[in-house]
This record gives C-alpha cells, structure tokens and sequence, in this order.
C-alpha cells in the first residue's frame, strides 16, 4: 500500500503527540534523498526519518541511526543553519493530502523569532522535501524541478509554494452522506476505482477496505449499487475516516501465511485479509518500519544476490551444454560392438573377400545373419579388420572416459542447481556469503571474498516450533544442510527432503517423542515449500530417520544418501501450524 492521506492523517497526529515542542538538535543526511532529524522532546529524544526517494518514499518516527554522507550536501547545511536548534512548534497535514507540514521557530539573524515550513511531500516520483520561509516562499528542496521537468510547478529558491490542484477531487473529509451519496449516483466504472477519483487521499486499499466493511464488492459497477449498498458504504466511509482520524483501531501489517513476507499495511485494521496473517502495531511509524524494513531487507538481498544469480546461471548453461555434447558423444559409441563384429568377421573369412570389393556379406557366426560390411578398396581384408579394430578400441575408451564424465557432469549441474534453490531462498547477507564461499571451495570461482569481517554474522537455518512444542529446522543452504543433518540432528530425529530434486534437508528434533502424523504432513510441506519444485501443484517427499541418512566420503556440500525411506505426496505450501523463530 502506498502512502495515501488517510495515513498521512493518522502519522502526522503521531508525529504532532511526539515532536511538537521537540528541539531539533542534528540534523543529518544519510543519502541523496533522505534526511534525519534528531529532536529532543519533554518526553525524551526522537528520530524522524525522510525519503523523497521516488521509488520509496518515507515518513516515519524511528529508533534506529544512519551514518551522514562523509560531505554534507547544500540543502542539509541549509537547514543546519536555519532550524538547527529550532523547536517544532506545530505538524499538520494541508487538507487530505499527502503533504505533511512542519513548522518551526528559531532564530533569526539578529536574535528575533522566526518561523520557518518544511514540507514532505509522499507523492511517488513527485517525493520531495521542501523548505520554505514564513512568506511561503522555497528556499531550498531536496529536489529541484524546473519547468522542463514539470509543467504543473516549479520547485526552485525564490518561486512561491504551492500544491497543484487535483482537478475534480474532493476531500472526503469534508463531506456529509447526502454528497457522498449523490457522488456514487453520478460515478460509474469499478467502485473502489469510482471512489480514488472521487476524493483526496484515498488509496485502492482504503477504498477496498470501505467496501468490504460495507459487504460490497469493490470490484462491482458503482452504478450497479442498490439504495441499500450505498447507505451501507456510506456508513463504512465515514466509519473509517473516523478510525483513522481518532486512531480507534491500531495499525495492521497483512503477511502471507506461507512465506511471512508483508503483503499491505494500513493505519486501521485490514479486514479483507482475514485470510492472511494480520499482526497489529502500537504505531503508525512501528508498522511503517516494519514494513518497509521487510520490503528493504528482500530488495536489497536479491539486488546482492544479482551478481551470484548470474553467476551461478552461466556455470549451469556451460554444465547443461556440455552433459548434451557428452551424450551425443555416448549415443556414437553405440557403432563400437557393430564395428568389433566387422573386424572379427573379416579375420576369420579373410578368403571371402573379393580383391578391392567396396563391401561384403558375411555370415554371422552367432546369429547366422548376414552381416554387411563396408570396404575400403585399396585395403586387404586382414587391414579391413585392423580398422574396424582400431575404430572399436576408440570408441571404447571414448565410452570408458564420457560415462566418468558425464557421471561427474550430472553430479556438478545437480549440486549448482542445489545452489540456485540456496540463492533462491536466502533472507540475509550472512547467507549470501555462505554461497560465495562454497561456490568458492568447490571451484567455480577462483577468488574468495577479499573483505575480512572481525566477527561475520553467522548465518542460521530457519527454525519453527508446532503447537505441540515440536522444534523444526530448515537448512537454507548447502553447509546449513549439512550442520543440521550431521552436527544438529540425532539418529533419533526425522530427515525430510523433496524427491530427486535440489532443496532444503528439513530435521523435526523428536526429544525420544514419537511424532504426530499430522507433523509428518507438515514438515512434508516444508522441505516442498523450500526445494526447486515449490510451484508444483503436488511434490513428492522423501522422509527417513537421521540415522540412515549419511553422506559419501568426498561428497559435496548438502549431498547426502540413503537406501531406506517412505514416501508421501504433499502440496509444496507453508503450513499455518507451525510458528518461527527468531
């Protein structure tokens, strides 16, 4: 969900209760487009964080410190200079909006109080931060726009602020049922759609949610509504502007229940998610953190993982490329026993063969079939039958050497296919680095990582507890798998992994407990969720007792054997019963 007006609304009443007669004392500007503001309030000290980023613009109370860029840029000195040391005197949204406006007072030049505006603006790729004198006029934005850029505003020194109109939208905020209902009656086209352009601030979600509490489908014609629905979503409307506006309802993260990965926030819980996991939090900054920090931390690790993504990509193409060569080379070596049996025949029916005869037919000793066999002219029978020796000794060591090949070609696309599925589902650095250094140790790069850390994160499997205090483990990488099925795990303990294909060793700790049946099924459910066939509809799993689990001598990483196992087939979805940690 993007920042829509109704949760500017209910942020700028969270930052108003916790900055408003707050000093600032540091102002710091941690990348091109973002600030951090330090304030110290009655209450003690606080941080708010700006992004004008356009990808990802930001507002949010926070508890955590960014390092400042090692030269501070101009509008960054700019504000140390005139609202260093100023105290936040009033926070307020400009109508529904996404603009939130801070206004501070300070000290002039020559000792006077002054006041000065700083505007944040969460618009998308319009994101920008503005300061502004008590006149209204830019002194300095984050961004500068010229009318080259924008038709609509100018956002430069000197040039008057302003927020461009919104031609035909109303603040809903404003408005009484008989509007809201009269302006249902003259919108037609999807009714959260219908709503968004009707009024300011409002998102698909807020506008999804509205309906959903009303039991209208957002999805359904607004002229289609009956009397009946209208006064319904005009009750859920004004209902939850006034949630927001109060904070009668606390702020919600939707995450999917199989992955954990948020799917919306809103200030306000979010009832048309009753399917998903819904987590609840104290504040509209908290939820905004966490939710965006989730967002970051999966950005940010497949941006990192880009380069071992390829990486890894090219090695299986060159792997596959050369396991399809080798087997063409293997399916000519099927000519070698024809060509054993031309040689023979002609050793021993050498008076058979006609002088410079270009073939012959020879009766097969074996199978009292004719056989026949092409000559060289200028060659006697007896030299015939050396070639076809010959061509038969060749192929027989090409044979010999492309089936060790092609034995070590299939071991080397299994194990770099294990690592995809590795890249695939690593949620940290820590687990990053531990790819890098088995791609390293196995031969696939011939350069180990230079940077030298005191005290590296040590990179940990995934852990999860059932109901019934059952403690599951999840290896999300090669060595993970191994520490967990020969370091972690006793002879005592369940081992689960996909069929015959790359994934996760998944260990159920059984205590000297026996399992439920059901925990079979759920962790059955786990190894296909975390292998390369998680988007099949149903997944074969293989389950063992760690005991007959063991790994061959000189075998690579997570490579493991085993004679003895059961069998279930599963569909590869996280299940709800299981809960992690951290």
């Amino acid at each position: 969900m993007a920042f829509d007006g109704i949760t500017i609304r209910t942020l700028s009443h969270e930052l108003k209760a916790n900055l408003v007669d707050g000093y600032i004392r540091k102002i710091v500007q941690p990348e091109k487009e973002e600030l951090l503001l330090a304030v110290k309030t009655p209450t003690g000290n606080r941080k708010i964080f700006f992004s004008a980023n356009a990808s990802l613009p930001l507002l949010y109370l926070t508890e955590d410190t960014k390092p400042a860029l090692q030269n501070a840029p101009n509008f960054c000195m700019l504000l140390r200079k005139h609202i260093g040391g100023g105290r936040i005197c009033e926070v307020e949204q400009i109508t529904n909006e996404r603009v939130v406006c801070f206004t501070i007072e300070h000290r002039d030049e020559l000792g006077d109080r002054a006041k000065k505006y700083l505007y944040i603006e969460i618009m998308g790729r319009h994101s920008n931060i503005i300061f502004c004198d008590s006149e209204g006029t830019v002194l300095d934005a984050i961004k500068h726009v010229s009318f080259s850029t924008s038709s609509v505003r100018e956002v430069l020194p000197g040039r008057p602020y302003f927020i461009p109109r919104q031609e035909g939208k109303l603040d809903p905020y404003a408005q009484t049922p008989d509007s809201l209902l009269e302006r249902l009656s003259d919108s037609h086209g999807k009714l959260s759609l219908s709503l968004q352009n009707a009024y300011i601030g409002l998102s698909r979600i807020t506008a999804s949610e509205m309906a959903f509490r009303a039991g209208v489908d957002a999805d359904a014609p607004t002229d289609s509504l009956t009397l009946r629905e209208k006064e319904a979503l005009s009750q859920s409307f004004f209902s939850l502007l006034s949630i927001a506006d109060q904070g009668q309802e606390r702020a919600c993260i939707a995450f999917d229940p199989e992955t954990n990965a948020p799917i919306e926030f809103a200030p306000f819980t979010l009832s048309m998610y009753q399917d998903k996991h819904l987590v609840s939090y104290d504040s509209v900054s908290e939820a905004l953190s966490t939710y965006y920090g989730s967002k970051n931390l999966v950005t940010n690790i497949r941006q990192k993982s880009q380069d071992l993504r390829k990486l890894v990509s090219t090695i299986l193409e060159r792997n596959q490329k050369k396991f399809y060569i080798q087997q063409k080379q293997m399916e000519n070596t099927k000519k070698m026993d024809r060509f054993k049996t031309y040689g023979t025949l002609l050793q021993i029916y050498p008076s058979e063969v006609p002088p410079q005869a270009k073939e012959v037919s020879l009766v097969d000793f074996e199978t009292n079939e004719p056989v026949r066999i092409p000559l060289d002219p200028e060659l006697s029978a007896i030299d015939n039958s050396k070639k076809y020796f010959e061509k038969y000794a060749k192929l027989k060591r090409t044979k010999e050497a492309v089936s060790t090949q092609l034995a070590e070609t299939e071991k080397t696309i299994s194990h770099l296919a294990s690592i995809q599925n590795a890249i695939a589902i690593a949620d940290s650095e820590a687990d990053l680095r531990d790819i890098r250094r088995e791609l390293y140790e196995s031969g696939y790069t011939k350069k180990g990582s230079r940077k030298k850390e005191r005290k590296p994160e040590k990179s940990k499997p995934l852990h999860f507890v059932t109901e019934d205090g059952f403690h599951i483990y999840v290896g999300k990488n090669n060595f993970q798998n191994d520490e967990l099925t020969f370091k972690l795990a006793t002879g005592g303990d369940w081992w689960f992994h996909a069929k015959q294909i790359p994934g996760s060793h998944v260990i159920v700790r059984t205590e000297g407990r026996p399992l439920p049946d059901e925990l079979f099924v759920i962790c059955a459910r786990i190894a296909g969720f975390y292998s390369q066939g998680r988007e099949s509809d149903k997944l074969e799993i293989d389950y063992v007792e760690k005991k007959h689990v063991k790994k061959p001598s000189g075998a690579v990483p997570g490579f493991v054997v085993y004679y003895t196992n059961y069998s279930m087939t599963v569909p590869p979805t996280f299940p709800e019963e299981v809960r992690p940690i951290e």
